[in-house]
């Protein structure tokens, strides 16, 4: 029977939202329904903000559901490569990135109880398939970068693939993606927040900022372009042309295949092929499934694509003899003039985000933080690193990349789990409690007495949120150690200005 040409995400319903009435203002107008647009307008939607996405055709039609539905943070260049070229400082921060991403989306999955078939798995980077070099020493390299940098990885001089050499990491995962951006869209959608599918962005004006959507303008205080190649937006068509010409897209080549039971537990699996090839091994109602990629090419440049499905199956059935073939699909990945994506501010009230490589779903949802991020005026770990802007990272990453590895978890997870269900009514005597009391977050203490104390809780020196310490009732942060009172005075650095006021 043969294959058929459609991904495997498909299979799942996705709400309609073709004949949404067009709102005439919003807060954030996003531009594109995919991974990286509702992860930000769920986030956004969360800090207080009222959100428009807008999608040109389905929710999820575009990139994200072509996907090989890999979540890790292990990039597509390797971690020793990453340091060697930007620095070690700068490849933990990215790495680092990635769990926080895949951190968020199980959190969101949880709360919000998607039915996605979310599950953390390993991920395992072998020595290419086809090839004859001892890759070993460069694949422990790997494995000791991570584990300095915190993250649970293992060389194995075996793994359970073809008995090549490979690094195992912990903590990867797998989902159903168009499952999960069908939980993301229902999420954003009401209480003044609207997802708009088939709607046309004709043009993008700045004053005052506005988008027309399907022949209706709406006006905005700030856009996110979440489109695979980004529009023009309020730059200029010159502007949005130049950072064009710093993206390369390539096509990648997908299959589906069914596994006989127990053949190999479900994970990640890559190689250092280049371009690479990834396997991805789940269990579904039906039984074990294998999702296998590669043979990459620019975009373009070749015509007979038959032969790249013909040649990635025959190194399917090199690894997996019993793989029977039932699914095949194309997708295509954006890669950078560095390797690195581009994410970030490209005017005042303008983000865009682009140039993923094979980390789409990983980066996506970075993308989404740092979007929440940027419209909200909050400090982030990655703009510097990842700005479209950028010329050369080498010996100029700034000061955030300096600074210690727990930083970004305690920046960004803080702000995304803040308890947002209870008021400052909620606090007892003698505890303390950070909590957003319209749209900032507060830090509350009620004192013995019963007076309530309120501080914002976002520290002075670099912007991370303060934690209530109990034994000493002081309000303390867990970025840099910086220590405030109850009443926000500085009791200790590197924060040299008091909490503010609410």
């Amino acid at each position: 029977m043969a294959a058929k040409k459609i991904p495997l995400w498909q299979d799942v319903t996705i709400p309609r939202y073709e004949q949404v009435p067009v709102p005439s203002r919003v807060d954030v107008a996003v531009i594109g329904g995919g991974i990286t647009g509702l992860t930000a307008a769920l986030l956004l939607k969360r800090a207080g903000k009222r959100v428009l996405v807008c999608e040109r055709t389905r929710i999820g039609s575009g990139e994200t559901g072509h996907t090989s539905g890999h979540l890790t943070y292990a990039t597509d260049l390797r971690l020793s490569d990453l340091s060697d070229k930007f620095g070690r400082a700068a490849a933990e921060r990215i790495w680092r990135g990635g769990a926080i991403a895949l951190d968020l989306i199980e959190s969101i999955v949880r709360e919000l109880d998607i039915e996605c078939g979310f599950r953390r798995v390993p991920g395992f980077n072998y020595a290419a398939i086809d090839g004859k070099k001892d890759e070993s020493w460069q694949l422990q390299r790997d494995a000791e970068l991570a584990t300095s940098m915190g993250l649970s990885a293992q060389y194995l001089p075996r793994g359970p693939i073809l008995s090549k050499p490979a690094v195992v990491f912990a903590d990867q995962a797998i989902f159903h993606p168009l499952a999960y951006l069908a939980g993301l869209a229902r999420a954003v959608h009401g209480d003044g927040s609207v997802v708009c599918e088939a709607a046309s962005i004709r043009e993008v004006s700045d004053d005052p900022l506005s988008l027309n959507v399907n022949g209706v303008m709406v006006e905005c205080d700030h856009v996110v372009i979440a489109t695979h190649v980004p529009v023009a937006g309020i730059s200029s068509a010159l502007s949005a042309t130049l950072l064009q010409t710093k993206l390369y897209p390539h096509s990648t080549y997908v299959l589906g295949a069914r596994l006989p039971p127990g053949i190999l537990a479900a994970g990640l699996y890559s190689d250092t092929s280049d371009p690479y090839y990834y396997l991805r091994v789940h269990d579904s109602v039906s039984g074990r499934y294998a999702i296998f990629g590669g043979e990459d090419h620019k975009t373009g440049t070749v015509t007979d694509t038959e032969k790249r499905f013909e040649s990635l199956e025959r190194a399917l059935h090199r690894i997996l003899p019993q793989a029977t073939v039932e699914r095949r699909w194309s997708g295509q990945v954006i890669e950078t003039n560095d390797g690195l994506p581009y994410i970030g501010q490209t005017d005042d009230r303008q983000f865009v985000a682009t140039g993923y490589s094979g980390n789409g779903l990983t980066f996506g949802s970075l993308a989404g933080i740092m979007a929440r991020d940027a419209v909200l005026g909050e400090t982030n770990p990655w703009q510097e690193l990842l700005d479209p802007g950028r010329k050369k990272l080498v010996g100029a990453v700034g000061t955030l990349v300096r600074e210690n590895a727990e930083y970004p978890y305690h920046l960004i997870m803080d702000r995304l789990r803040t308890d947002r269900s209870r008021g400052p009514e909620s606090v007892e005597r003698g505890d303390g409690r950070v909590l957003r009391v319209d749209g900032r977050h507060i830090a509350c203490h009620r004192d013995d007495a019963g007076a309530l104390h309120m501080v914002s809780a976002t520290c002075t020196h670099l912007g991370c949120l303060v934690r209530w310490n109990t034994a000493e009732r002081t309000w303390d942060c867990p970025c840099h150690g910086s220590r405030f009172t109850v009443d926000g005075a500085v009791i200790g650095g590197p924060a040299e200005e008091p909490l503010e006021r609410p």
